[in-house]
């Protein structure tokens, strides 16, 4: 299901004022709660959706923006997960989930498309999973990661708590200092609604004759040029019973200096005695690693490609932003969620 995929996208269009004629936004609208339906199919063998607790959240919180009412059954679904304490991955964050799935049960509440009863359970869910963000917030003022924290952030301004919250400012002050690693389309999109004090929320309540058409394009400024080459130690590892062994690569691999991770390698797969392969899937938030060395990360198995810096330090960006030091190591490693 492209569950997530089709969210996005419904949310992107109805933050645009699309033009009057609803015909194409119904259709949409229509394969994203078939595509819920499917998504949820997953749960008679494994207990959760075939995607995942995020893009379920996702589409919730679009068809919600969209002012369109979802089945009873299906919000009590997110409600159990959240109960339950299931949002969680393989590095134990589940704040991005949380804060989604949160937001989602704001709207259902906010536009009145659940009954008192129902509501009330929705606003409980909220409270909790607020709590939870709060106390997952680091030294460094990041809630979760830096890209979970601008998620985070949306559920408190969306619940009028940024004023009253400290949590909200220091989470700002982070993010104001982090805005670099913000450098695909999907992670822009989270964080410029709370630089400017709003979350997904208000999408739903714009007012799109007021709206200027002032949107031009812009060229982004090439990134300078470095000269010099590097060397990464890789490794990738599969520490996963039904594994052939646990390390299955580590080799030096000389790269630019400046060079992204997925520069480094496309710059193994070159490199004698040419043993190492990957391949990398194509999605809203850039280029996902889906296969190394013949590995496939598969939801249906919840497994999913690991990106470490040694020994243990949990990579904030994908491998197309995540630019290594010299003599780094970097590891990959086949893990469940």
């Amino acid at each position: 299901p492209e569950t997530g995929r089709l969210a996005l996208y419904l949310l992107g269009l109805r933050a645009t004022c699309p033009p009057p004629d609803p015909g194409p936004q119904r259709s949409l609208v229509t394969w994203l709660k078939y595509y819920l339906e499917e998504d949820w199919a997953g749960s008679r063998q494994h207990g959760h959706p075939l995607t995942s607790y995020y893009q379920y959240s996702l589409g919730i919180l679009a068809l919600c923006v969209h002012r369109k009412r979802v089945r009873e059954e299906v919000i009590r679904r997110l409600l159990a997960a959240e109960h339950h304490g299931r949002f969680g991955h393989a590095d134990g964050s589940a704040v991005d989930t949380e804060a989604v799935a949160a937001l989602a049960f704001t709207c259902l509440e906010r536009e009145r498309l659940v009954g008192s009863r129902l509501a009330a359970e929705l606003r409980a869910a909220r409270r909790r999973v607020r709590k939870r963000m709060v106390e997952a917030q680091g030294s460094d003022g990041f809630i979760g990661n830096v890209y979970s924290t601008p998620w985070a952030m949306q559920v408190l301004i969306a619940t009028n708590k940024c004023q009253t919250q400290p949590a909200y400012g220091q989470a700002m002050a982070a993010l104001l200092g982090s805005l670099d690693a913000f450098t695909t389309t999907a992670t822009m999109a989270q964080v410029l609604p709370v630089l400017h004090g709003r979350s997904y929320l208000d999408i739903a309540s714009m007012h799109c004759r007021e709206e200027p058409d002032t949107l031009t394009p812009i060229s982004p400024e090439p990134l300078p040029e470095m000269s010099g080459t590097m060397t990464v130690r890789l490794v990738v590892e599969c520490p996963l019973p039904w594994c052939p062994q646990h390390r299955l690569y580590d080799q030096l691999v000389p790269a630019p200096v400046g060079a992204s991770l997925l520069d480094v390698l496309r710059a193994a797969t070159v490199q004698e005695p040419h043993d190492f392969t990957f391949d990398t899937q194509d999605t809203p938030q850039g280029p996902f690693l889906s296969r190394v060395l013949g590995l496939e990360a598969q939801q249906k198995k919840r497994s999913y490609w690991q990106l470490l810096s040694a020994p243990s330090t949990n990579l904030q960006m994908g491998v197309a932003e995540y630019r290594p030091r010299d003599r780094e190591t970097l590891i990959l490693r086949l893990s469940e969620w």
